[in-house]
């Protein structure tokens, strides 16, 4: 994790001298070369199964699967999942025996079957596919796999990538300093709530939200931080602990939850949000406070919210210090999903498939599933790339912001981009990058955990939102963390740690 996190900031660093040229300058290194040993003379289907986000996916003549098809003669069908029910998906899928041919899979299903002959090693073949084998490093490659074994094609994740994004003229409304401690972040969110920030004359806003993901937090991260818990595993003397168990700090978190909830700071129906509707609400001009992939929010749902509150201004929160001063940014791990190959298909359409992956990372291809299609989605005026509202209303982008892409920390930077937009997502990548927040055991998943966890996190999930909704006293913390213990925590602490001491040895 340490090599991976010194990668990604140079990344950082090297788009960062770059800021003041084009925003077409500002992807990773070019790649040239076309893949070898990949016949393309006879047209073939492939059935590929992607995850979705807000706004659902594509529908089946969209313009990219187009070129796609004809780039590389096949017949690409993609079957879009919501995100939130995609582990689910796919075990219907295994039960059935009926994966499709590519497919995301996120890391409890990837560790699950990486072992059972259902993936492609793609190691033996990747030199052939110079753009894939440029692209991606051999450090990512290897996590969650076994030696010399690469079950698959790591996506992409910027590790210090979410940010808190407020609305700055709702504080400069109501002459308020952007909140530096939870503490100043609370009474903001309040005034959101109680004082009429939109000026619409009335109590219709809410101050912070966040949602839920496979029975986790999402948006919330920040905060969690603040109060000392772990990023699900925390390293304390020689051991990881998972945050559900640190009683303290949790019993510090659900209380300051709870007083937000109580005063209306707090979204009042964040139980029931999914893993975007707080970034929604956030953009139809309901909550003020919401956490951010920064580079989607600039670029795309900052601009819808202007479409509707063309006075909107927004700005980053540094993470908000906590009672002790700690302070943490929503930290991912580059183990969270993986692009594999069904080991069960023949070898012709698993070698198509690498050249369609190939295709995707390399200069032409990139750029087509990153700007789309020129003047479809963007034009040349004069020297200068303007985007067209095809652009917006096709989403060309979606293979690569919820599928597949470059080692690109700037992904949600497209050619037609301000100079200036670019350098704003640059200073936001960089503050975040000061306060980092890493998951101690992201690299380790064990059979307990698939097994056992989901369960037993769902209903401490409930649990705990059932105190912040006050709907159980503070003290259930303890009950809720003895549960998860008894009834497979420990044994999934146990493994942990085990398998944890093995990578470290």
């Amino acid at each position: 994790m340490k090599k991976l996190a010194v990668i990604a900031l140079s990344s950082l660093l090297a788009v960062s001298v770059v800021g003041c040229g084009k925003a077409s300058n500002t992807t990773a290194p070019k790649s040239s070369g076309e893949a070898k040993g990949a016949d393309t003379s006879k047209k073939l289907t492939i059935s590929l199964l992607a995850p979705s986000f807000a706004g659902g996916g594509w529908p089946s003549d969209n313009a990219i699967v187009q070129k796609l098809d004809e780039k590389l003669n096949i017949d690409l069908q993609i079957q879009w999942v919501p995100a939130d029910t995609m582990a689910q998906k796919l075990n219907v899928m295994a039960a059935s025996n009926s994966f499709p041919d590519v497919y995301w899979v996120q890391q409890n299903e990837f560790i699950k079957w990486r072992d059972k002959n259902i993936f492609m090693d793609v190691k033996p073949v990747l030199s052939q596919y110079p753009n894939l084998s440029k692209q991606i490093t051999a450090e990512a490659l290897q996590l969650n796999n076994p030696k010399d074994k690469y079950y698959g094609l790591p996506y992409y994740i910027q590790d210090t990538r979410d940010s808190i994004a407020i609305r700055q003229d709702w504080l400069d409304k109501l002459g308020l300093k952007m909140p530096t401690t939870v503490d100043e972040f609370a009474e903001v969110a309040k005034a959101f709530a109680t004082k009429d920030p939109d000026g619409n004359g009335q109590q219709d806003t809410s101050g912070f939200s966040f949602g839920f993901l496979n029975n986790k937090f999402t948006g919330a991260g920040p905060i969690m931080a603040a109060f000392g818990l772990g990023n699900e595993w925390i390293k304390i003397g020689d051991q990881l602990v998972n945050f559900k168990t640190q009683n303290k700090e949790m019993k510090q978190f659900v209380t300051y939850l709870n007083k937000m909830y109580q005063s209306g700071a707090l979204d009042k129906d964040f139980a029931t949000n999914k893993v975007a509707d707080h970034k929604d609400k956030f953009v139809a001009n309901k909550v003020g406070i919401a956490e951010f992939v920064p580079g989607e929010l600039l670029t795309t749902s900052f601009q819808t919210l202007k479409k509707a509150q063309p006075n909107a201004v927004i700005a980053q929160v540094i993470p908000p210090k906590g009672p002790d001063g700690k302070q943490g940014t929503t930290t991912n791990s580059m183990t969270t999903a993986k692009v594999v190959i069904n080991n069960a298909i023949d070898k012709d359409k698993q070698q198509r498939i690498l050249k369609m992956l190939d295709y995707m990372v390399s200069d032409e291809g990139y750029d087509l599933i990153k700007n789309g299609i020129e003047n479809v989605h963007y034009k040349s005026d004069n020297g200068k790339i303007v985007k067209l509202e095809a652009y917006d209303k096709e989403r060309p982008q979606l293979l690569s912001i919820w599928f597949f892409r470059r080692f690109d920390p700037l992904i949600q930077m497209h050619k037609w981009e301000d100079p200036n937009l670019v350098k704003q997502l640059e200073a936001w990548n960089a503050n975040n990058a000061k306060y980092p927040w890493p998951n101690q055991g992201a690299e380790v998943l064990t059979e307990s955990q698939s097994k056992l966890g989901p369960n037993i996190d769902q209903k401490w999930i409930a649990a705990i939102t059932k105190i912040i909704m006050g709907q159980a006293p503070v003290d259930s913390v303890d009950q809720a963390a003895a549960d998860w213990l008894k009834n497979g925590g420990e044994q999934i602490t146990k493994d942990v740690n085990e398998e944890y001491m093995k990578l470290k040895n």
